[in-house]
């Protein structure tokens, strides 16, 4: 029998990865095993589908916390026949009253367990495998939609003052060819005969056997005698959604939003699925950003920054406000002005004029002799 994988290695992480690095092998790995990226490779879709399966347990920190408690106990390590005696004697007849002997393979009721609080083995195992009954119920259910997380990058001053920002998404959506079903017109459906129709297969470990979605059908129970040409039988296609973003006022990079019913279109007339953005803000050629203060680099020459003068500064949103310089104003010396930098919520920082005094690289004669003349005169000291 084919043994069970860890779906640590499915995913190529080790037990101690993150969620971000989870997240991260989970993308890479759908993005190169994608069905549609690989229309002339019919395993690309069972390995798809496994890792899609790791994903949904990995990916969710209480099913994870779960996992991670029957890996513990040995259920993925020395099979599942590492419970021991503890299965067998509460399993439906006992140990002994397995039919066939201890040779024979056991069909365990997992809703039978509780152990160490883990909330009801059967609850673990339904929404890591998958039931037959939960299965056949799930392919006629109504599914939301994918859930699209991107990263968008947005400039400087959007990111301060906030605004719109458009943004195109690909995302998964049920077929309209097909409607979701994998048959091309006017094609019908029969029984998948590597499942039997169940949706799910069995694979079986230390004697006793767990259900995943069948790799054929894609859990579906049925296959087209003639694939759609649309979604080549998968159901699903690519598409292009275009959504008009808020930026709310003071993002930076890292911030997220999540933007409800803005990702995929639902299967079966299910919701759409959710947009998740993280905010990456591009480098200002004038602004820097230091919590909520900005600060502007402002360029003086020697002449300016000696004998004083008065300068106009633009803010954030427009608006000029004249700075006084005083005379033997030093490079790097700051001004600043209140209430003029980036507001978030019902704080608001300043806007923080820098001095950065410019040394022309060449000067005329003229500029040079008296340059000369005033450095012996001991204007300038070294």
């Amino acid at each position: 029998m084919p043994q069970t994988k860890d779906f640590y290695a499915v995913l190529g992480v080790p037990s101690s990865a993150s969620q971000d690095e989870i997240k991260k092998a989970y993308r890479k790995l759908a993005k190169k095993y994608h069905p549609d990226a690989n229309a002339n490779d019919p395993k690309a879709g069972e390995r798809f589908k496994e890792i899609s399966e790791a994903n949904n347990v990995l990916g969710d920190p209480e099913k994870r916390k779960q996992y991670d408690e029957m890996r513990r106990l040995g259920a993925f390590d020395a099979g599942f026949g590492g419970f021991g005696g503890g299965f067998g004697s509460r399993a439906r007849g006992g140990a002994g009253g397995a039919r066939g002997g201890a040779g024979a393979q056991q069909n365990i009721n997992f809703q039978d367990f509780d152990i160490g609080g883990l909330g009801g083995l059967g609850d673990l195992f339904s929404s890591m495998f998958g039931g037959e009954t939960r299965q056949n119920a799930r392919q006629q259910a109504p599914e939301m939609g994918q859930t699209v997380e991107v990263s968008l990058d947005i400039p400087f001053r959007t990111a301060a003052r906030g605004g719109k920002v458009p943004i195109d998404l690909e995302v998964s959506e049920e077929c309209g060819t097909c409607h979701g079903t994998g048959a091309a017109p006017g094609a019908s459906l029969k029984i998948c005969p590597n499942c039997s129709g169940r949706g799910v297969i069995s694979f079986g470990q230390g004697g006793f056997a767990v259900n995943r979605p069948c790799p054929v059908c894609l859990g579906r129970g049925q296959v087209p005698t003639e694939p759609c040409p649309t979604c080549h039988g998968s159901g699903e296609v690519r598409a292009r959604k275009k959504v008009l973003v808020n930026v709310p006022t003071g993002v930076d990079t890292g911030s997220k939003i999540r933007l409800k019913g803005q990702g995929g279109k639902g299967t079966r007339n299910g919701p759409p699925g959710d947009l998740i953005i993280t905010f990456n803000v591009l480098a200002d050629k004038f602004y820097k950003r230091d919590g909520l203060d900005v600060i502007a680099a402002v360029p003086l020459n020697i002449a300016q920054a000696t004998l004083g003068t008065k300068i106009s500064v633009r803010t954030l949103d427009g608006k000029k406000v004249a700075i006084r310089i005083p005379p033997g104003t030093p490079s790097g010396k700051r001004f600043r002005v209140r209430g003029q930098g980036i507001q978030k919520g019902e704080k608001k920082g300043d806007l923080i004029v820098e001095v950065a005094i410019q040394v022309p690289e060449k000067l005329s004669e003229e500029q040079e002799k008296m340059m000369r003349e005033f450095a012996e005169s001991g204007g300038l000291k070294y």
